[in-house]
């Protein structure tokens, strides 16, 4: 079976480009496993790069802000670029040069829209669903007011790439003899102790009682 081809020039990975792939699938996983997207853009005061959490339904992925958000105003004007990295270890290898990191990560190109009003509450439903499974069905839901003041924008998942790395430290050759440590330091997220607000008399639910695994 053939893999996926860049779907445009600007997606086209050429440095490492056996890391690259440009498979759906992975896209979405390496989206799905993100709380915070960092969004690249221009305006008159310059370049920016700007983190802002993000959450994908189907082939979209969202972000959400108020109304007069500079940033989410341009960027329903211009063409972006977004990008998600997940760091899974650290790579150490005989020779300073041939250190690395395992990771994955994405760039996501095009341009945002914005939700419509019909739409709106259910794209701000699937973003506390993805951050917390359950949570939506308990707390007070947003009102036409606070709705009102928000604006939620999608972007397309369709001009991706995704780039990835894994596995030990590829040494030249003539460096494999050297009497140094080598191999990889994992790293991982890791979920704390829930802690309940001082105000808050009642138990844990069971999302809460799950999230530490």
């Amino acid at each position: 079976m053939n893999k996926p081809s860049a779907p445009s020039p600007r997606t086209q990975v050429k440095r490492v480009a056996e890391y690259a792939s440009y498979d759906s699938a992975l896209l979405h996983q390496i989206v799905d496993a993100a709380w915070v997207c960092h969004i690249a853009f221009g305006d008159t005061n310059g370049s920016h790069c700007i983190p802002t959490a993000c959450w994908r339904d189907g082939d979209w992925l969202y972000i959400h802000g108020s109304n007069g958000s500079r940033m989410l105003k341009r960027l329903q004007e211009q063409d972006c670029c977004v990008t998600i990295t997940h760091v899974d270890g650290l790579v150490l290898a005989r020779s300073a040069f041939n250190h690395s990191m395992n990771y994955r990560s994405a760039m996501i190109y095009g341009r945002f829209e914005a939700v419509d009003e019909a739409h709106k509450r259910v794209a701000m439903e699937a973003f506390m669903e993805h951050l917390v499974p359950g949570r939506q069905a308990q707390v007070r839901a947003g009102n036409d007011k606070e709705y009102a003041a928000t604006t939620v924008l999608r972007i397309a998942l369709h001009e991706a790439a995704c780039k990835t790395r894994t596995g030990p430290p590829k040494d030249e050759g003539e460096d494999l003899d050297i009497p140094v440590w080598a191999g990889v330091l994992p790293l991982a997220q890791s979920r704390g102790a829930p802690i309940v607000d001082d105000g808050c008399p009642l138990p844990a639910p069971d999302y809460v009682r799950a999230w530490q695994g």
